[in-house]
């Protein structure tokens, strides 16, 4: 069974060498939108897949944090990179152009990881990383499965080389969380706590 999760977020960024001048040339941006596919064959205590309430945990902090940023590839021209990071405080620095196909691959990267270091503490069985897709626009998206995400003909992108910006990481719940997840330091995953009407919990 397949569940899927939606993300939201503004970014922006030049993709080099693409075809179209104005996305090659110029710093645009996109509204974009990041479904996250989990997949198992059996049901936790709860007779679920995965509990959506976790993914709104390191999973969402970390797509989140490439809202209202720039994302440059850290290949790009040295002074392009300075004025990003002299003029914003929210950048992410990525291996890999910053078009939804990489969007995509670097998103699944980062998310497996995450589940892989998940400690499951509700019987969940077998929960994998099914695929990410990253909508561009309203009309154009890319869909990563697990033999693209690690495909070295489409660029290698390792956990380390995608660097956030200390104001991103001050945002997170937990500032080293990916730090924690580089150095493969498992964790379990709490949801997060429902949110109880001020009027409903007075009595």
């Amino acid at each position: 069974m397949l569940i899927r999760k939606l993300f939201k977020f503004e970014n922006a960024h030049i993709v080099r060498n693409c075809s179209s001048e104005r996305c090659r040339y110029s710093i645009h941006g996109h509204s974009y939108k990041v479904e996250v596919l989990l997949e198992a064959h059996a049901f936790d205590h709860g007779q679920m897949v995965y509990d959506f309430g976790l993914m709104k945990g390191t999973i969402r902090d970390v797509i989140d944090a490439f809202d209202h940023a720039i994302c440059f590839w850290d290949k790009d021209e040295a002074d392009y990179i300075a004025w990003a990071k002299r003029y914003s405080a929210r950048w992410i620095s990525m291996p890999v152009s910053p078009s939804a196909e990489q969007f995509s691959r670097m998103f699944f990267i980062i998310i497996d990881a995450i589940l892989q270091n998940t400690r499951m503490a509700n019987g969940e069985q077998d929960v994998a990383l099914h695929s990410v897709i990253a909508h561009e626009t309203e009309t154009g998206y890319a869909q990563c499965f697990r033999a693209d995400a690690y495909n070295p003909r489409m660029g290698n992108i390792a956990l380390a080389d995608v660097v956030f910006s200390e104001q991103c990481q001050a945002e997170w719940k937990d500032p080293a969380m990916y730090e924690k997840l580089l150095h493969k330091q498992p964790f379990i995953n709490q949801a997060l706590p429902l949110q109880v009407p001020v009027d409903d919990a007075a009595g």
